[in-house]
């Protein structure tokens, strides 16, 4: 069966109030949609909070969604509305928070930048998880916990050329994955700097 016969039954049982319809649709955004909503309000805790208020939203309303594109824009536009009101009501805002909030009062062209950020992201994450389980390792050491070459050979107990080696490899195997998936490789690139700085 095709992707979009799939999704299309999804949608109807999400339509018709099937509690599975709305695990699966769960399963599919929240992790994409808190890391979202994270990055504009810099709390985890709430950011959880405010997707599963989403959800519960989207879940109200599923009978008004005809496609399940539909549910995916809704569900980030309520995740941004929530986002600028939850740092509206905020009191005292850290820099960060004053940033994104500015920019949410101002327009959507970084919060669509930031949805296509998370998107990404989120395939990145799924091919990691396809990666040889020593490459995987590595890489997520490297990106994930900003840990040196150095400090990943004596951890695991290889010498720095191997971790070098399976940085190379993990990351062109990663490049061609991605590529095949119509992702650039500039924004692969910028996706793998962009971690580097978390």
């Amino acid at each position: 069966m095709e992707k979009s016969q799939i999704e299309q039954q999804w949608l109807e049982l999400f339509r018709k109030g099937d509690d599975t319809a709305l695990s699966y649709f769960f399963k599919l955004h929240y992790k994409a949609l808190v890391y979202f909503v994270e990055g504009l309000i810099q709390d985890q805790l709430e950011a959880e909070d405010v997707v599963a208020d989403c959800f519960v939203k989207t879940w109200e309303r599923r009978e008004d969604f005809e496609t399940v594109a539909n549910i995916k824009a809704f569900l980030y536009i309520s995740c941004r509305n929530a986002s600028l009101n939850y740092l509206k009501h905020l009191k005292v805002k850290t820099a960060a928070q004053q940033k994104y909030f500015k920019e949410l009062e101002e327009g959507e062209e970084n919060i669509l930048a930031k949805i296509i950020e998370t998107e990404v992201l989120v395939i990145l994450n799924q091919e990691i998880e396809h990666l040889p389980e020593n490459y995987r390792h590595v890489f997520r050491l490297l990106y994930f916990e900003q840990l040196k070459t150095d400090e990943i050979a004596a951890q695991l107990g290889l010498t720095v050329q191997t971790v070098r080696n399976y940085k190379a490899r993990a990351i062109d195997l990663l490049k061609a994955s991605m590529l095949k998936k119509g992702i650039s490789e500039v924004m692969m690139l910028a996706f793998l700097t962009l971690l580097g700085k978390k």
